[in-house]
């Protein structure tokens, strides 16, 4: 593939890669590090950034962050987040080689297929657009159709569980999904045990997020807990209407009390690591039910 920059053109962003080198997909994360680095991009490693993040100031107050994670486990992304970093773009290898038609393997050397496609994933980086320039978002996506549900009960508890167009993780929340939007929450069983919710933290929006991300927190009159997305993307809208009246999760946990909205990046993959509703339902009751026998006895 022929490079239309020179190289060493200075362009205006800073890379903080993935340490992993223990799959083919961490290896490819570094070597497209060295390859933008032709280009004058800043590298940050992620080893000595995380025991001396001074170090990097200079860079990283110059220029907008992109990260490249290996896999999903996103070590890059997590430390940029512990750091309070902001974001501007974030390559996942494993996801992205996908959609090229690699797969990266489990072995460290980086193989000749997805080698050839570093140039590609390189030009992407390099495209970042800015917040002026982006594509606007879909925004025809109205989560209008009625929710029928499942229910089940466990002594005085009635939990319920939608029938359809829901997915969710382990971590009790959900995402309804419409097309390349999806909203997000938490399940009816989480704010009947977290008990009154008094206080919703909304992520920024546009902000990136990658599944099992943290997309916003939520205070009770009990305890304090995060909402774990299920899904990749950015963050397109906050409800407004939790922000101001938290307790709205409490009265309508699955339609009314959505949390925040997602423009999905990569659903196909994500759906692979959730729970459909039927699913769902039979983990939470041998959850539920496993969970009263060990408070109650019985």
């Amino acid at each position: 593939m022929a490079d239309s920059r020179s190289a060493k053109e200075p362009v205006e962003i800073v890379v903080l890669p993935c340490s992993g080198l223990d799959k083919e997909a961490g290896s490819a994360s570094r070597e497209i590090a060295l390859l933008l680095s032709e280009h004058g991009v800043p590298v940050v490693c992620p080893v000595l950034y995380e025991r001396s993040p001074k170090r990097y100031e200079k860079e990283l107050g110059s220029g907008r962050l992109v990260v490249i994670d290996g896999c999903k486990t996103g070590c890059a992304s997590k430390l940029a987040a512990d750091r309070g970093l902001k974001i501007a773009k974030r390559l996942t290898v494993t996801e992205a080689a996908k959609k090229l038609g690699v797969k990266a393997g489990k072995d460290p050397h980086l193989g000749e297929a997805l080698r050839n496609q570093l140039p590609a994933l390189v030009e992407q980086l390099l495209a970042i657009e800015t917040p002026e320039t982006s594509a606007p978002a879909n925004a025809q996506v109205s989560f209008s159709d009625p929710v029928t549900y499942r229910e089940f009960g466990v002594d005085k508890f009635v939990f319920r569980v939608p029938d359809s167009g829901y997915f969710f993780n382990e971590n009790d929340c959900w995402a309804r999904v419409e097309g390349t939007r999806a909203r997000v929450g938490v399940s009816d069983y989480v704010q009947q045990s977290a008990s009154d919710m008094i206080f919703f933290e909304p992520p920024k929006i546009s902000a990136e997020v990658s599944i099992f991300d943290e997309v916003g927190s939520l205070e009770t009159t009990k305890t304090a807990l995060d909402i774990i997305c299920p899904v990749s993307g950015k963050v397109v809208a906050v409800n407004q209407e939790v922000v101001e009246a938290p307790e709205l999760i409490n009265e309508d946990p699955y339609e009314r009390g959505w949390a925040v909205e997602i423009e999905l990046t990569d659903f196909e993959d994500d759906r692979e690591l959730l729970m459909d509703p039927h699913t769902y339902f039979d983990y939470l009751k041998q959850k539920a039910e496993k969970e009263h026998k060990e408070l109650y006895g019985g």
